[in-house]
C-alpha cells in the first residue's frame, strides 16, 4: 500500500524534490503537455514508480489509450475527456482518476458510474479538500478503498491541512515544490512528517513496526522505525532505522552491507511500515545471510550467484564461458527453450524449464537487466489497454504444427525458418587512436592505465570464505567446490597422482612432438641459467670467507588455468625450471571439465617433468589446498603460475598467512601486449601481434604505439586489425578486448620508449629499424620480442623463454619465472681467529652504537680466548 499522498511534478523538475526523491514514495502524478511527452516520461521513469500522468492537455481519446498502453498506471481527466472514452470499450475504470471540483460535477460523476456501476465502481475522483466527505459518500467510497483524491489547487499547502485530507482517508495530491527532505526547511512540508501522522505506533514502545522487503517483494527482516529515522532515511535515501537500544541505526554503517532505499509504503492497515530497499553487500542479516530468516531461494539465489561469477567467475568455470561467449549462451537459450516445447510430464517440464531460466537470466545478467527489470516489464505488459492478437509468427507456427505447409497461402512463399543470430563480423573493429603531440600528457596517462579491476578488498571478501573452508574441511571441501565450479560431479578424489594412466594422455603424435620439441627448448634455456646461481665464493678481507650456494625449493605449486582456453603451454613453463632447478615435489592444479577429465596435454607434460600429482580443481580452492594441504594433496612452499584475479587473490591471501609457510612468484592481471611499431613495420605482422594476446579474454588489453606514422600507413595496420580480427573464430572476445585497447601516435622511438617503460607491458614487441639497438632503452618490461621475424606467440610456447610473465604494470617490480624463481639462495661466513681478530673491533663498535650488549659480547669473549690462548 502507498503512501498517502500523491506527489505533482512537471515532467522536468527544476525545483522541489527529484524524480528520484519522489520514487521512494511511490508514484508521481506528472503533468504533461503531449502523448510524446508522456511516453518519454515513461519510458524514463517506468521501472522506477508508478506513473499517474495529468493528461488533461490530451484532447483525442486515442492518445489517451496510448498513454495507457506506455504504462500510466491511471490517468487524470476531465469529465468531458471521460465522455469521450466512454466510447473506448476497452479502457478499464480502474485506471481512470476523473476530476470532480463541485457537487455538481460530482453529481455528473455519480450518474456516469451509475450508468453501468459493474464496469465503473472502481473510478477514481479527485476533488475540493472541502467536498472530501461528500464525494466519499455520494460515491460510496470506503475508507479501506484508495480511490478518493484530492487536490488543493490554488490554496497555500500547509503540514496541518494535509494532514487533515489524510485523517478523511483522502489521497492528497502535494506539488513537489511544496516538499523537503532536509532537515528544518521553512515554509516546505516534511514527507517523512505525512508518513508518520498516517503510521500506526506499537503501544509498548511508541515505535514503528517496520519490514524491510527486497525489490521483488521477499521480507529480508523485521525492524523499528521513529519519526526521526524515517525523516534520515528519505533524507540520505539509505535504510535507516531506530534501534530500541543504539538510536538512529544506519544500516550497514560499520559492516558495509548498506541499503539503498527504493520506496516507502504501508500494509493493508497502517500499522507496519514497508521499506523496499536494495541491499548491497552481504545481506541483510547481522550473521551474514541475504534475510534474518535464511537464505534467498530460487530465482533471487540465481541472479545473486550469477552477479558474483559476472564479477569474478571463476577460472574454468561454465559461467565464465557464457560471460565471455555471448553466442554460446544465445545457442544455449534457444537449446532449451526447445527441449522445453518437447517436453511433456510435470518433472520434464520443470526440469526444462528450470534450464531455461538459467540461460535466460545468464544472458540477462551479462547485458546488466534485473529480475526486477523482468518483473516491471510483465507489470507493464499488464497495464496494456489495447492487446494484439497475440498469434505466434509463421516458422514458430508452423514448426508447432498451428499452420500446415498445405494452408498455407502460394505467396508470398513462406519465411525460412529461424536461425541463431548471426556474428557480427560487418561492423568495423578497430581500436582507439590517440596522437600524443595534440593530446595534454595528464590524459596520455590516463590511456596507460589498466582497465579497472575489482578491489582488492572485494575479492579477498569472496576468497577468504573459501580458502577457510579447504583449510578445514580438507579433500571434500576441495570436491565440493570443484562440483560447484566445474560441475564435475563425477569426481571422487581431488587428485591425480602418478605415475598417471596411458590413457590419460593420448595425443596426436603432431602434438606431441609440438610438446617435446618445447619441452628440450625451455629445458636448455633455464639450464643454461644455472650459471648465474652456481656457488660463489670469496675472502672479503683476509681470513673472511663469503659463500653463497643454491638449493631447490623442495615442494612447489603450480596453477595451470582453465577458462576459456585450455593452456598446457603453461604447464610446460612452470614444469620444466622445476624439474631443471631439481624440486623434489612437483604439483600441478588445473580445473577438470565438466566429465571430471582434464586435459591429456597438461598430463602429458606432468608426466614429462616429473609431476608427483595434479590437483583436479580450480579457483581458490585449489590454491588453498596447495598452501595448507590436505588428507590427498600434498603441502608445497610456493605456489607458481598465472590465474584471474580470484586466483591472484587467493595466492596473495596464503603467502600473507605465516601459518601457511608458503610463498608466491608474483601477482598478476589480465594478459597484455605492447607493439612498437615504425615505418619498417608489416602491418599484417603488428595486427597479428596485436590479436594473438587480444584473444586470451575481452579483459586482455593490447597497446600499439606507432612511431611517426602517416595516416596511410596508420590506416594500413587498423585495416588489417579488422580483416584478421573478422576471420577469428574467438572474434567476439578480441572485440570486447579491443573496445579497451588503443593507439599512441608518437614522434619518434625516445617518446616511444618513455611511454612503454611507464606502461610496463607483460610483452613487449620490438617491430622497428634496427631493433637491437632499442633493447638498451628497455627499463620495464616481462619479455622482449625483437624483429619481424619474432612473434610473441614463439615466446608463449617454443622459443625457451617462460611465458609466465608479470602483468598490470608489475614488471616495474617483478621478473618473470626463471629458474631463480624456483631457488632459495643460502650464504655462508667462514672466519679465521685472524679473520675475526681483524674485524672484532669493527663488530664491536656497531653493537655497541645500537646497544646490543650481547652481539658484542660474542666477538669480545672469542677475542679474549684467542689472546689467552697465544699468551
Amino acid at each position: 500500500m502507498a503512501t498517502p499522498f500523491l506527489i505533482s511534478c512537471p515532467s522536468n523538475p527544476t525545483s522541489g524534490l527529484t524524480i528520484k526523491q519522489i520514487a521512494v514514495f511511490g508514484r508521481v502524478l506528472v503533468k504533461v503537455a503531449s502523448l510524446a511527452e508522456a511516453e518519454q516520461f515513461l519510458r524514463q521513469n517506468f521501472r522506477h514508480l508508478d506513473v499517474f500522468v495529468d493528461a488533461t492537455t490530451i484532447s483525442s481519446a486515442g492518445d489517451l489509450v496510448d498513454v495507457l498502453n506506455a504504462g500510466a498506471a491511471k490517468i487524470l481527466i476531465t469529465l468531458d475527456q471521460l465522455t469521450a472514452l466512454s466510447q473506448e470499450q476497452s479502457v478499464p475504470s480502474s485506471r481512470l482518476l476523473v476530476y470532480a471540483l463541485s457537487d455538481t460535477e460530482l453529481d455528473t460523476f455519480q450518474q456516469w458510474i451509475a450508468a453501468n456501476s459493474s464496469e465503473r465502481n472502481d473510478a477514481s475522483v479527485c476533488t475540493a479538500p472541502a467536498l472530501v466527505p461528500s464525494a466519499a459518500r455520494k460515491l460510496n467510497i470506503s475508507s479501506d478503498s484508495p480511490r478518493l483524491y484530492t487536490t488543493f489547487g490554488s490554496q497555500t499547502v500547509s503540514e496541518e491541512s494535509v494532514k487533515s485530507v489524510i485523517q478523511q482517508d483522502a489521497i492528497a495530491i502535494i506539488p513537489s515544490q511544496a516538499l523537503t527532505v532536509e532537515r528544518d526547511a521553512a515554509g516546505q512540508i516534511s514527507p517523512a512528517k505525512l508518513i508518520a501522522s498516517r503510521a500506526v505506533t506499537d503501544q509498548a514502545n511508541g515505535l514503528y513496526a517496520t519490514s524491510v522487503t527486497d525489490e521483488r517483494g521477499a521480507c529480508l527482516g523485521f525492524v523499528w522505525s521513529s519519526d526521526e529515522s524515517i525523516a534520515e532515511a528519505i533524507r540520505t535515501g539509505t535504510g535507516v532505522y531506530q534501534s530500541r537500544k543504539r538510536g538512529l541505526w544506519y544500516k550497514g554503517q560499520s559492516s558495509g552491507d548498506v541499503q539503498e532505499l527504493i520506496r516507502i509504503g504501508f500494509d493493508c492497515d497502517a500499522d507496519c511500515l514497508v521499506f523496499v530497499v536494495k541491499q548491497i553487500g552481504r545481506g541483510f542479516c547481522h550473521l551474514g545471510t541475504e534475510t534474518c530468516f535464511g537464505a534467498s531461494a530460487g530465482l533471487s539465489r540465481l541472479q545473486k550467484t550469477l552477479h558474483e561469477r559476472k564479477a569474478d567467475a571463476p577460472a574454468g568455470s561454465y559461467t565464465a564461458r557464457l560471460f565471455n561467449e555471448p553466442k554460446l549462451v544465445e545457442a544455449k537459450v534457444m537449446e532449451e527453450a526447445e527441449e522445453l516445447c518437447r517436453a511433456t510430464t510435470k518433472e520434464e517440464i520443470a526440469f526444462e524449464a528450470a534450464d531455461l531460466f538459467y540461460f535466460a537470466l545468464t544472458k540477462c545478467t551479462a547485458a546488466g537487466v534485473t529480475l526486477e527489470d523482468i518483473e516491471r516489464n510483465l507489470d507493464l505488459k499488464s497495464l496494456k489497454v489495447k492487446r494484439r492478437k497475440g498469434d505466434a509468427k509463421g516458422p514458430w507456427a508452423e514448426k508447432a504444427g498451428l499452420v500446415s505447409s498445405e494452408s498455407k497461402p502460394a505467396a508470398p512463399a513462406p519465411a525460412a525458418p529461424a536461425q541463431p543470430p548471426a556474428e557480427d563480423r560487418t561492423s568495423r573493429i578497430e581500436m582507439k587512436r590517440v596522437i600524443t603531440a595534440s593530446t595534454p600528457a595528464n590524459e596520455v596517462r590516463d590511456f596507460l592505465k589498466r582497465p579497472s579491476q575489482k578491489s582488492n578488498e572485494a575479492i579477498v571478501a569472496l576468497v577468504k570464505p573459501i580458502i577457510q573452508d579447504v583449510r578445514e574441511g580438507g579433500d571434500a571441501a576441495v570436491l565440493k567446490y570443484t562440483h560447484k565450479f566445474e560441475k564435475a560431479t563425477s569426481l571422487t578424489s581431488p587428485v591425480l597422482h602418478a605415475p598417471f594412466p596411458a590413457e590419460l594422455m593420448k595425443l596426436t603424435p603432431e602434438v606431441q612432438e609440438a610438446i617435446d620439441v618445447s619441452i628440450g627448448n625451455i629445458q636448455r634455456f633455464h639450464a643454461a641459467q644455472k650459471g648465474s646461481n652456481d656457488a660463489l665464493k670469496m675472502e672479503t678481507m683476509p681470513g673472511v670467507v663469503c659463500s653463497r650456494f643454491s638449493r631447490a625449493i623442495e615442494r612447489v605449486g603450480l596453477y595451470i588455468p582453465g577458462g576459456t582456453a585450455v593452456l598446457p603451454s603453461t604447464a610446460m613453463m612452470l614444469g620444466v625450471p622445476a624439474m631443471v632447478a631439481g624440486c623434489q615435489k612437483i604439483v600441478l592444479a588445473s580445473p577438470p571439465r565438466s566429465d571430471g577429465s582434464i586435459s591429456p596435454e597438461i598430463v602429458y607434460v606432468a608426466h614429462k617433468v616429473g609431476a608427483e600429482s595434479i590437483v583436479l580443481a580450480g579457483g581458490a580452492q585449489a590454491v588453498a589446498a596447495m598452501a595448507y594441504g590436505t588428507e590427498s594433496i600434498s603441502k608445497v612452499d610456493k605456489i607458481l603460475g598465472p590465474g584471474n584475479q580470484f586466483v591472484t587473490a587467493a595466492k596473495m591471501f596464503v603467502s600473507n598467512d605465516t601459518s601457511a609457510g608458503v610463498s608466491i612468484d608474483m601477482p598478476a592481471g589480465p594478459s597484455e601486449v605492447l607493439v612498437i611499431a615504425d615505418k619498417t613495420a608489416n602491418p599484417a605482422f603488428v595486427a597479428s601481434d596485436l590479436l594473438s594476446q587480444a584473444e586470451h579474454g575481452v579483459d586482455s588489453q593490447v597497446i600499439l604505439i606507432a612511431v611517426d606514422l602517416n595516416e596511410q600507413e596508420l590506416r594500413a595496420i587498423e585495416d588489417e586489425v579488422d580483416a584478421q580480427a573478422k576471420a577469428l573464430p574467438r572474434m567476439d572476445i578480441v572485440r570486447g578486448s579491443l573496445a579497451h585497447s588503443f593507439t599512441l601516435v608518437v614522434r619518434d622511438i625516445n617518446e616511444a620508449m618513455v611511454l612503454s617503460n611507464e606502461y610496463a607491458p607483460e610483452h613487449l614487441i620490438l617491430q622497428v629499424e634496427n631493433p637491437e639497438a632499442i633493447v638498451e632503452q628497455v627499463q620495464n618490461a616481462g619479455s622482449v620480442f625483437i624483429g619481424p621475424w619474432t612473434p610473441e606467440s614463439v615466446g608463449d610456447y617454443s622459443a625457451g623463454v617462460n611465458h609466465s610473465l608479470p602483468t598490470y604494470g608489475y614488471a616495474k617490480q617483478y621478473s618473470g619465472v626463471n629458474l631463480g624463481s624456483f631457488l632459495k639462495h643460502i650464504t655462508s661466513s667462514n672466519l679465521t681467529a685472524d679473520g675475526l681478530l681483524g674485524l672484532s673491533k669493527t663488530v664491536e663498535t656497531l653493537a655497541a652504537v645500537e646497544g646490543l650488549e650481547a652481539h658484542k659480547r660474542a666477538v669480545s669473549i672469542r677475542v679474549a680466548q684467542m689472546k689467552k690462548d697465544r699468551s
